[in-house]
């Protein structure tokens, strides 16, 4: 999939135009969503220098994006088209309801792993994932 992410209150605290600190697993669970093989696409208000601060500080944390405030890395700016960005996913702080968390996201995107047939929680498989995500390696 697709994914785009907003980056002021969603993957950092909204601190514009400095940057706030992570937000809790923010980091862990969009490098983990990048290992499954989707695009992340950084998809931010910024511009100029404060979007060069933001990809640098997202690159020293190990994350970087298949494009940034584009549909793909080639695509040239056009005052044709919209900047709304073709993507599958949306995960932004300014959506209906507010943003859940990124432990939320991640089941959101992952349910196999939290539901079995019955509705429950399967223990098993979240112990494994987040030894897997929080492993010091």
């Amino acid at each position: 999939m697709k994914i785009a992410v907003d980056f002021d209150g969603t993957i950092v605290d909204n601190r514009y135009p400095k940057i706030g600190k992570p937000r809790l697993f923010a980091f862990e669970t969009l490098l983990e969503l990048q290992k499954k093989g989707h695009d992340l696409i950084l998809w931010t208000y910024r511009s100029g220098s404060k979007l060069d601060e933001a990809v640098a500080f997202c690159k020293e944390h190990g994350l970087e994006f298949y494009a940034v405030n584009k549909n793909y890395p080639e695509e040239q700016e056009d005052e044709r088209m919209s900047r709304k960005i073709a993507a599958d996913i949306y995960i932004d702080d300014r959506n209906l309801g507010g943003f859940p968390g990124w432990s939320e996201v991640w089941k959101m995107l992952n349910p196999d792993v939290y539901q079995q047939d019955n509705g429950a929680a399967n223990p098993k498989k979240i112990n494994n994932l987040i030894k897997k995500i929080f492993s010091r390696k």
